[in-house]
């Protein structure tokens, strides 16, 4: 019988990453602190806050094996958020025009009854190509990516916007590694492929 595995997220983007491995996983939005510490870098604080989720579902499921994951969007050492709106999309996009953007993506494994706290993280760097205001404002009316930091959905017309993407890892980019999540897994014990899981 498989072990009960939670994805601690309220992402669709995760959860429908996640169906590509043919497992049962149930879906639970974490409550979390998500300040940011004036001493972690863009890329530690993805981590950190992969952590910080899957610990807190975990604290409600000590049963479960939870995954937890996040991504955060640098740009010139600055952290990009979701832009919220149709004018932030925008300029997001404008901004990043003919250069290139960091986007970290942590992903972690907590099982409290198990003992088990694994993380990871991936860096994809995607360069933009030199972006007109026109062809960006009619891709941001076709996509409307107010929810995707860096205002691009890369998994569908965002990737007309791109020269290249350096990355270790196509779907962290989407928001969840799954090659890296795939390894965790296999450490602590569930088969991929197969939905076998078994205790250590």
């Amino acid at each position: 019988m498989q072990e009960k595995i939670i994805l601690a997220s309220s992402s669709k983007y995760r959860a429908e990453l996640l169906q590509r491995l043919h497992l049962e996983i149930l879906v639970q939005a974490p409550a979390i602190d998500e300040n940011k510490d004036i001493d972690d870098t863009p890329a530690s604080w993805a981590e950190i806050l992969s952590v910080r989720k899957a610990k807190a579902v975990a604290k409600q499921h000590p049963d479960a094996l939870v995954i937890g994951s996040d991504q955060v969007a640098e740009f010139n050492n600055q952290v990009i958020g979701k832009p919220g709106s149709r004018i932030n999309a925008i300029n997001q996009l404008m901004a990043f025009s003919g250069a290139k953007v960091a986007f970290h993506t942590g992903v972690a494994l907590v099982s409290n009854q198990r003992q088990i706290l694994l993380s990871a993280l991936d860096t994809t760097w995607v360069h933009f190509r030199h972006l007109d205001r026109d062809e960006v404002a009619h891709y941001i009316d076709i996509e409307q990516p107010f929810d995707c930091a860096g205002s691009f959905k890369c998994e569908s017309l965002g990737i007309s916007l791109f020269d290249r993407v350096v990355s270790d890892d196509p779907t962290a980019l989407i928001g969840l590694p799954l090659i890296t999540l795939c390894g965790l897994l296999r450490r602590v014990g569930v088969d991929i492929p197969g939905s076998n899981c078994s205790a250590q």
